[in-house]
């Protein structure tokens, strides 16, 4: 088969990678906008290559390759919580957008990303004729992520595919305090295209020579805490209920127990409250913690998850009417989901080794979620588990306290995402339309996503 002229290929290209956004891995959390603002641009970039003629031998002002490192980026097994690709952020100082390539969470810290496809050559430091320079471009865009504050990253990543020239290296380092980014990522994408009924490769792109850099625009450590709540740090778990026997063995059943046993002890166990200034000592820089917010409590401890959906199933469709009456379907729904895809299998694997916390609000919610709906063995399961994970302060990220409130931007839940978002912590979630929502206004969250559970009385 003859080899494929430049228009050709690069029409192969824009189609091989119009597969691979659509098959990004799940755990990226891209949004279905930022989806369909890469589709749309190479699809744009796939129908001016079909206007140009494959005889041609003019050279072609492509954009497919920069649309391939943005791809590349976000396959990086880090990169989470996509918000934003290949669009304009309003500047609250400036009359003019600034231009980000990726808004996204990497390495649990949010960040912008500005990327680069073009050889060092073309990259401009000062203004010229047709170019505004790297140096304005980038005072700009500094300049924005400081004033957005609920937008603001903790660092600007530049990832340049073909490298620099060592004088704009040393002015990035002198001028902006840019650091080497160490990627730890994949050199060379590959992709495949069929054509004739042969697979043949179609994106042997190399990124050897990238050079990838990182402007530290913020410090993460910064929250405030709610005015609401107490000072102290809350250590103990529920009440123990009533009807339980101090001297009773409880079977919780082995999946509950490997999947909390599995998770980092509580080290506050035993201790009533503590300073937040020791415990600012005790948790500033786990990379292993993880914050549960009550829907991923209530799916920990629920009977479904814990061996009672057959037996829910089971029981006469009025009387499971008459006792969850509107809420029947969704009740119904989730049964049938444990039984095909248990949910505690699931989460073993993400929660293992991990540190759970929850906040005040979060703690108080469950708590009284379980004594009104709970029944004795899940009362017994969310003592046993509250027992494990470890209660902090309200303290609520800066940018997360920049959020309008609306109904879809709860209070609430503001308080619970963003005490995980201090904390560098992914949440763990079902309620995905206050992801959804918070994505909407460009935001990166670090979250998991897990399947609904409820309460049923057992």
């Amino acid at each position: 088969m003859a080899e494929p002229n430049t228009v050709e290929l690069a029409k192969q290209r824009c189609k091989a990678i119009m597969d691979i956004i659509q098959t990004l891995p799940s755990s990226t959390n891209i949004s279905v906008s930022c989806t369909q603002t890469l589709h749309k641009l190479a699809l744009r970039e796939l129908n001016f290559l079909s206007r140009c003629s494959s005889s041609s031998s003019a050279p072609l002002s492509l954009n497919i390759g920069h649309l391939e490192a943005i791809v590349h980026i976000l396959q990086h097994p880090s990169v989470t919580g996509i918000s934003r690709v290949c669009k304009p952020i309003p500047s609250s100082s400036s009359s003019q957008a600034v231009y980000v390539d990726i808004i996204c969470t990497l390495n649990r810290n949010p960040v912008w990303v500005i990327v680069s496809d073009r050889k060092p050559r073309y990259i401009s430091w000062y203004k010229g004729h047709r170019s505004k320079g790297l140096k304005s471009r980038l005072e700009e865009v500094i300049d924005a992520a400081r004033s957005l504050h609920a937008l603001e990253p903790c660092s600007i990543i530049l990832f340049f595919s073909h490298g620099l020239d060592q004088f704009i290296l040393e002015r990035l380092r002198d001028e902006f305090k840019a650091t080497e980014f160490h990627f730890n990522f994949s050199d060379f994408d590959f992709a495949f295209s069929e054509i004739d009924g042969d697979w043949i490769n179609v994106l042997p792109r190399s990124y050897e020579e990238a050079c990838v850099l990182e402007i530290k625009v913020n410090d993460r450590n910064c929250g405030v805490t709610s005015s609401n709540y107490n000072s102290k740090v809350c250590s103990s778990g529920v009440d123990e209920p009533e009807i339980l026997n101090n001297n009773t063995e409880i079977d919780f059943g082995d999946s509950f127990c490997s999947v909390v046993m599995a998770m980092k002890p509580n080290p506050m166990n035993g201790i009533e409250d503590m300073e937040s200034a020791n415990f600012e000592k005790l948790l500033g820089g786990d990379s292993d913690l993880i914050n549960f917010d009550t829907t991923a409590l209530i799916a920990l401890v629920s009977g479904i998850s814990n061996g009672c959906a057959a037996k829910l199933l089971s029981i006469p469709e009025n009387e499971l009417r008459q006792k969850y009456k509107s809420n029947y379907d969704f009740v119904i729904g989730q049964a049938m989901s444990e039984i095909k895809k248990p949910i505690l299998v699931e989460l073993s694997s993400l929660l293992s080794g991990k540190r759970g916390i929850i906040c005040q609000s979060a703690h108080s919610e469950f708590k009284e979620l379980i004594t009104m709906c709970g029944g004795p063995n899940e009362k017994s399961r969310a003592n046993h588990l509250l027992k494990h994970i470890m209660v902090v302060l309200d303290m609520v990220s800066k940018r997360m306290t920049c959020l309008p409130t609306t109904r879809k931007l709860a209070l609430k839940n503001k308080v619970v995402f963003g005490t995980g978002d201090y904390w560098n912590a992914p949440t763990l979630t079902a309620n995905m339309s206050f992801v959804r929502a918070v994505s909407q206004t460009g935001m990166s969250l670090f979250t998991f996503e897990h399947r609904p559970r409820a309460l049923t009385g057992d």
